[in-house]
């Protein structure tokens, strides 16, 4: 009788150790821990093991103790899921929340903005200046890296360049991160914007996928309001099934860029200069992209409106950069010389 007593205290103990102990944990898992590395970035390196990352970011201040975490760990948790990254942990944070971030893989990254309208060559000096490399590379070097058109040979076959290719968006990279990395990103995003049906659409119109790219950017640089994208489509439409050039004058900035001259303004050289991509002198569309293209540039170039305008001009009336449309040239040249008092008005501020 005796005995059992004793058994009886002793697993009584147990008991209340086991249960001391394990309310501990749990209540050291779950308690907010402030540190003062809130605004800093922790380096958790590749191949570090479990204790080497508890340990380190107990040196770090960032957990109060390590033996709570180790324990739960081995009990509990999955050591395994802790990833290699650059991490900023909040504070107040308690060490479960810790060990939820470590899962993450988080890695200090670098926004990087491609504006709709933006040419290869301004992607390519943006890249230079946000991600400098060692060694040392310039935009012309980045540039000789976007004549590698395997990226988009499955969907333009004709292609020289990746110029229209690099879709304008935000993204997130590694500050670390390769240029050609960088630039593949972009190509896929902007073979995820393609859709399947466009190529049929494209077909109905007598395009090919390049072409409706080309005028694409066409359009991208010629207006950035999205409402009346449609409408200058339908203008660059009617122009080709009549026959006349389509004058816009951003194919010269493009000249102008390519030839490394291009200085910030158009001048008359610019529009008198021998080249296919010059829409003043030449007819039908250039023989490629002159510029990244946003979706809704894309859904215009194949869903045009259905009008009989041939001209259109900045609507100086307004200023929300919306442009007035014309079907004949009288109207258009009224306009048009409103537009150019206005415009020598803002020169002389």
């Amino acid at each position: 009788m005796k005995f059992i007593k004793i058994l009886f205290v002793i697993f009584l103990v147990l008991i209340i150790t086991v249960g001391g102990v394990s309310y501990w944990i749990y209540s050291s898992l779950n308690k907010p821990h402030e540190h003062a590395k809130a605004n800093q970035f922790i380096q958790i390196s590749k191949g570090s093991t479990p204790n080497e990352i508890i340990g380190k970011l107990s040196a770090e201040g960032i957990l109060q103790s390590e033996l709570p975490v180790q324990i739960y760990l081995r009990s509990f948790g999955d050591s395994t899921k802790m990833q290699a990254g650059e991490y900023q942990f909040a504070s107040p944070i308690t060490p479960l929340q810790v060990l939820k971030e470590l899962e993450k893989g988080e890695e200090r990254t670098t926004k990087f903005t491609i504006p709709e309208g933006f040419t290869r060559f301004d992607i390519a000096k943006r890249i230079a200046e946000k991600f400098p490399q060692t060694p040392p590379m310039d935009d012309k070097a980045i540039l000789t890296l976007m004549d590698d058109v395997s990226l988009i040979k499955d969907f333009d076959p004709t292609a020289k360049n990746l110029e229209g290719y690099m879709f304008p968006s935000t993204y997130n990279f590694p500050k670390e991160v390769k240029p050609q990395e960088i630039i593949k990103t972009t190509v896929e995003q902007f073979k995820k914007t393609w859709k399947p049906e466009w190529n049929e659409r494209a077909r109905t119109l007598g395009k090919t996928p390049r072409e409706i790219v080309t005028i694409a950017s066409l359009i991208e640089t010629e207006s950035g309001v999205e409402a009346e994208r449609p409408v200058v489509a339908s203008v660059i439409y009617n122009r080709l099934s009549k026959n006349i050039p389509l004058g816009i004058d951003q194919t010269a900035v493009y000249i102008a860029k390519m030839q490394n001259r291009w200085d910030g303004t158009i001048h008359k050289s610019d529009l008198e200069v021998d080249s296919p991509y010059n829409t003043r002198r030449f007819g039908g569309i250039p023989p490629g992209p002159i510029s990244s293209v946003s979706e809704s540039a894309l859904k215009a170039a194949l869903t045009p409106a259905q009008t009989d305008y041939i001209y259109y001009v900045l609507d100086v009336s307004k200023t929300d950069g919306t442009s007035v449309f014309f079907n004949n040239a009288r109207d258009f040249e009224r306009a048009k010389a409103a537009y150019q008092t206005w415009l020598e008005q803002q020169r002389n501020k």
